[in-house]
């Protein structure tokens, strides 16, 4: 793929702010979404948006401290800890402390092993035949999400569903037209625009249809919350650190038990996520800066996301699928959305923007973010050859076994599709042995 920006490359300072922004609007959604996930399964208030945010922004700067700015990943809030965090909110901030500490050693273990092993042993477990699948699983699996958000309103009926439907449509079609379409400069903002477009609408639609005429199926925007803006409690984030240091050793074992398996798992999506950044970047990043570095700015970053914002963070597939939409693959963008990050946790006017943009907004975008990442998977094997029975059944037994939802759970750990997935490709390839040049069947001889 060729860059506009690559991955050295500063763009001027005030475009880059605008950048920064648009990557903030790709990531934020989901990074917000998984405190208000945990203390609604949890029934506490224990995480908060602001805090969650604080916490993504010192992560993403720990990871390209570790990865010498050679990586423009942004890190989130992890999904895949959702459970593990319900499991252990009952001890308060020290659990949730305490089990991202867990999950960041488990990465920092794995970084020295393959430090001194090296990185051989992955390419031949995990060839493009299996990454390039896990990839595109990744992009399909989150394909449900995006379809639910494009068709969820605040009123939840049929009628106020259509119109969220048109919205995230209009947010999705002027995105890829601006992305196709536009100017030279345009081009590099598509999200903002399409944001700003799908909430243009989303607006008028709520104020004309709703405020003015009274119609309950025509509020899209729920504004309540810029009249927090005067509160200035809620400009304070919620940080974790600052509550959690009661420890309870006792309790140690059932943390460990909740967190370690899973960052097992999660470490396969690392490398799925490498492998594609890679791709778009046009050098591979676990030779440079390497697998050990990414796994240690992963894992650090993870911890002191943490200690801010109470959750575990993870390399999003948002931010990669951002880069490949605009073809910006600057570190400096990733810096500044990380350094935004940290400055909106404690400005709540920008929180209370980003809170009142419509779900349907945001599946809108993710249409095209994750078709992206799905896309670049498939890329990844284009050159596999297809027409192959062996190579055929480990793929199909990939993406068969991941769309399909297989995932199993042991007592609190739950191995996700795209972890069994990738362990059901990795057996097939291995059963299948190396892979042969099919024989074209011999034809048989014309009768005499």
């Amino acid at each position: 793929m060729k860059l506009v920006y690559d991955v050295h490359e500063r763009p001027p300072f005030a475009k880059n702010l605008l950048y920064a922004f648009q990557q903030l609007l790709a990531v934020i959604a989901a990074t917000v979404l998984v405190p208000t996930l945990v203390n609604g399964l949890s029934g506490t208030e224990l995480l908060s948006h602001g805090a969650a945010m604080l916490g993504a922004g010192f992560g993403t700067l720990v990871y390209l401290l570790f990865t010498r700015f050679k990586s423009p990943v942004f890190l989130g809030s992890s999904f895949a800890f959702i459970n593990s965090l319900v499991g252990v909110v009952a001890f308060g901030y020290w659990g949730v402390i305490m089990g991202a500490v867990v999950a960041g050693l488990v990465y920092v273990i794995l970084a020295l092993v393959i430090r001194f092993v090296g990185t051989g042993w992955i390419e031949k477990l995990m060839p493009p035949i299996i990454i390039g699948p896990v990839v595109a699983l990744i992009g399909l699996s989150l394909s449900t999400s995006a379809i639910g958000n494009l068709q969820t309103s605040l009123s939840g009926t049929a009628t106020g569903n259509h119109l969220a439907l048109l919205v995230g449509l209009v947010t999705f079609f002027v995105t890829i037209l601006v992305s196709i379409k536009g100017g030279k400069g345009i081009r590099m903002i598509p999200f903002v625009i399409g944001v700003l477009a799908g909430y243009v609408l989303a607006a008028l639609i709520t104020l004309i249809g709703y405020n003015a005429l009274g119609v309950a199926d025509c509020r899209l925007i729920d504004f309540s919350a810029f009249a927090k803006i005067s509160d200035f409690s809620n400009w304070i984030p919620n940080i974790t650190f600052a509550h959690g240091w009661d420890f309870d050793f006792a309790n140690f074992a059932t943390v460990f038990v909740a967190f370690a398996p899973v960052a097992f798992v999660v470490f396969a999506e690392h490398i799925a996520d490498h492998k594609n950044i890679s791709t778009i970047i046009n050098r591979d990043l676990l030779k440079d800066p390497g697998l050990d570095k990414t796994l240690l700015g992963d894992g650090v970053g993870s911890i002191v996301g943490s200690l801010f914002g109470g959750c575990p963070n993870t390399t999003y597939g948002e931010s990669v699928g951002c880069v490949a939409i605009t073809r910006n693959a600057s570190v400096y963008t990733t810096l500044f959305t990380a350094l935004m990050c940290i400055v909106g946790a404690f400005f709540y006017p920008v929180l209370a923007f980003i809170e009142t943009i419509p779900t349907c907004i945001i599946g809108g975008i993710c249409i095209a973010l994750y078709g992206f990442i799905a896309v670049s998977g498939l890329r990844m094997f284009k050159h596999v050859d297809l027409d192959n029975s062996r190579n055929l059944f480990v793929v199909a037994s990939i993406l068969v076994t991941g769309i399909g939802g297989l995932a199993v759970t042991f007592g609190k750990v739950t191995v996700t599709n795209i972890a069994c997935a990738l362990i059901v490709g990795i057996i097939t390839n291995l059963i299948l042995g190396k892979e042969k040049k099919e024989e074209e069947p011999a034809e048989e001889e014309a009768a005499e």
